[in-house]
């Protein structure tokens, strides 16, 4: 079977059994199957596992007030209940269901949040059998349940006995739905928050003693098959690796609170994650900007790091996720040198391979357009393209293809079904550079080419040089004669003008930090283009661009020197002044 064939057998599958999944889903969440009888329901709860995301105790003004705002959506009540009123859309939907708004509620810390908060779970018993489909999806149906879960203090002071009696019993029903519906569960993060939420349900439950030991072996299955041996996970979405940590770290607490042994799984795994945090994080706070990344929350970050009692630091190479580290006096170059990851899990994947973002002394200079806050956002499509990565393009052409086919998005999404093939990388920890030399086959079916990058940061931080190569694919005798452009998005903090008479570009940081950027013998153009993941939303910057023909050049040199300080323009090396090539 070829590779094409095969990568069409593999969506097939997957369109197939996410079909049969959704059909065995809405089965089992039908009236019946959803509330029938589960046996003695637990008398309380036993401890609650600790909900360490940030809060902001003036959202619980807003949600009395009964103005709801998810996903950058206001939707205001008017005295009915949120769950009466037609969803704006699915992303608000999704907030709203999973409850993860309780911790405002909570942050409050006010007889009148704990009473509406209260009031509103109460709402959401009574209307459940009337929710929509999106309320019971298990992703949505696993934070509902952690959210209940760490919040039930704030749920369940001061409530009667029979509000008590309700909420036990509504919630033992949706672990035993979870556990039902789990094997239908999407693979990756919402498949991995599942397991989360049972095992979370098993040791804060009272009379779930018979499902401890199939929740934490369930939960160590899912963390062997997501979590890379570096950290990482496969989707390769930074986000991912957070998102994992942010729950794991209080079910970890909760099982030792329990007198339960934490299982090594559990422990290794985090143990890996946490380095991987200061691995993707720039010295300014933000992560880097692949494979979904958006806009970063700072403060859960920084909560999430003080559970490191090692305050270890970042590792440099990232292999099993594809990911390398760069980092020489003040400058730092994190760049992606892997394949996209599984189609299962690459709905949110990136077409940005050998791409790189570069910052120094606390400022971000280069960085990759990053991903818009809504899955719905007209930008989505664009911002997954090649074009939106600092890296060379092709033929305007993306390195992956993406399928996105509205016929199959309910089932599958916009799934990653071809490109590269895991890259080849070469790295060397020299007495005078940081290199990477990377290569990878992305256009090779297309355009009988190997793009091949190599990065090359000084020991000192001063200068960081770059070659693309544009290679003939394996089976091909010459590079033919392709567009080509080498894109460097800047980020909309820097200022960028041309100098040295347009044969460089001079960059200005916020706090007068300046870098040059040359590229020998080519035309350097600065164009528009957008950052998408500005905690303000989309914001207009520039970007620095490279073109030329292969049959006329297939090697691109070019370099960012960071300039002598008090300078007011670029300097030109001398010729004796030579990088790496």
């Amino acid at each position: 079977m070829t590779s094409s064939m095969a990568k069409r057998a593999r969506l097939g599958r997957l369109v197939a059994a996410r079909m049969l999944a959704s059909l065995r889903a809405s089965l089992r969440r039908s009236a019946i199957g959803r509330w029938r009888q589960v046996g003695i329901t637990p008398d309380r709860l036993l401890i609650a596992p600790q909900d360490i995301r940030t809060a902001d105790p003036t959202v619980a003004s807003d949600i009395y007030a009964g103005v709801f705002v998810f996903s950058g959506q206001i939707v205001e009540v008017g005295g009915r209940s949120p769950f009466e009123v037609p969803a704006p859309s699915e992303d608000w939907a999704r907030a709203l269901h999973g409850f993860g708004w309780l911790r405002h509620l909570r942050a409050s810390d006010s007889a009148l949040s704990r009473s509406n908060g209260r009031a509103l779970v109460d709402d959401w018993i009574r209307a459940s059998g009337q929710l929509p489909a999106i309320a019971w999806r298990t992703d949505v149906l696993a934070r509902r349940l952690l959210s209940w879960l760490s919040q039930s203090p704030l749920i369940l002071e001061g409530c009667d006995r029979g509000f008590y009696n309700r909420f036990l019993r509504t919630l033992v029903r949706q672990v035993r739905l979870l556990r039902q519906t789990f094997g239908d569960t999407p693979d990756g993060m919402p498949r991995l928050a599942a397991a989360l939420a049972l095992a979370a349900a098993a040791v804060s439950l009272a009379g779930q003693d018979r499902h401890v030991k199939a929740a934490l072996k369930l939960l160590d299955h899912e963390l062997e098959r997501q979590i890379l041996a570096d950290g990482g996970h496969i989707s390769r979405n930074p986000a991912a690796v957070l998102d994992a940590l942010v729950d794991a770290l209080p079910i970890r607490q909760a099982i030792s609170a329990r007198g339960i042994a934490p299982s090594p799984v559990l422990m290794g795994s985090i143990d890996r994650m946490i380095p991987m945090l200061r691995f993707f994080r720039h010295a300014e706070g933000s992560f880097a900007h692949f494979n979904g990344m958006g806009v970063t929350p700072r403060g859960l970050v920084a909560t999430v790091l003080a559970h490191d009692d090692s305050f270890g630091s970042a590792p440099a190479n990232a292999s099993h996720s594809g990911y390398q580290r760069l980092e020489a006096g003040p400058a730092l170059v994190i760049a992606d040198t892997g394949a996209p990851p599984p189609i299962a899990v690459s709905d949110n994947a990136h077409a940005g391979c050998l791409s790189f973002e570069f910052g120094s002394r606390g400022n971000l200079i280069v960085v990759n357009c990053g991903a818009p806050a809504s899955s719905r956002s007209e930008w989505r499509h664009a911002a997954r393209s090649t074009a939106a990565h600092s890296t060379l393009v092709v033929e305007n052409a993306s390195s992956a293809r993406i399928l996105e086919r509205p016929d199959l998005a309910r089932w599958i999404g916009a799934p990653i079904v071809e490109g590269p093939n895991p890259p080849d990388v070469q790295r060397e920890d020299g007495p005078h550079h940081i290199v990477v030399t990377a290569r990878h086959d992305g256009y090779a079916g297309r355009f009988g080419l190997v793009h091949e990058r190599t990065l090359a940061l000084a020991f000192d931080g001063q200068r960081l040089d770059g070659l693309d190569r544009l290679l003939p694919a394996p089976d091909e005798v010459s590079v033919g004669d392709r567009r080509f452009a080498v894109r460097f998005h800047l980020h909309p903090s820097v200022r960028a003008s041309r100098a040295l008479g347009g044969e460089a570009v001079l960059i200005v940081c916020p706090d007068s930090e300046a870098w040059m950027f040359t590229a020998p013998g080519l035309e350097i153009g600065l164009e528009e283009s957008v950052f998408l993941s500005g905690l303000q939303g989309l914001r207009r910057t520039e970007q620095i661009v490279l073109q030329g023909h292969t049959g006329e050049i297939s090697e691109i040199m070019w370099r960012f020197e960071r300039q002598a300080s008090g300078r007011s323009q670029a300097r030109r090396p001398p010729a004796e002044e030579t990088g790496l090539f």
